[in-house]
């Protein structure tokens, strides 16, 4: 996605952007990490299990909050390109995941963890970002 921003010396609504993004980011993967480690075994499968599954959902909104954010600090292009590229991926993710969905239940496709639609959520937005250039 070309924003017409200079990547050495980003704009500090990127600077923020990125220091949030790094930080939810690193949040979450510490928690999978020490999931991946088995140092949440002793409660998987039992009701203290959704305190670790909500400890890893926070950092996900964190992070969509944080593009909220850049967003709304941004100037209006970058900020109708991100909205654009946001759109357009959590349609694609929603679409595409509930047609999965109804490949398990109809066509007995494997089943895909629902936590996978976080990722394909920003894969979609990598595809739909080259092609995102006007606010028209």
């Amino acid at each position: 996605m070309h924003t017409g921003i200079n990547r050495l010396h980003p704009p500090s609504t990127v600077r923020t952007y990125i220091v949030r993004t790094f930080s939810f980011m690193g949040i979450y993967i510490l928690i999978n990490v020490a999931a991946i480690l088995g140092l949440f075994d002793s409660v998987l499968g039992q009701p203290e299990g959704w305190v670790i599954a909500a400890a890893v959902a926070l950092p996900v909104a964190g992070q969509i909050w944080a593009t909220l954010r850049l967003m709304a600090e941004s100037d209006e292009y970058v900020r109708v390109i991100v909205a654009k590229c946001f759109i357009l991926a959590a349609g694609a993710a929603m679409t595409l995941w509930t047609a999965w969905g109804f490949g398990e239940t109809y066509a007995a496709a494997p089943h895909i963890p629902g936590w996978l639609i976080y990722p394909f959520f920003w894969a979609m937005y990598a595809l739909a970002s080259p092609f995102v250039r006007t606010s028209k």
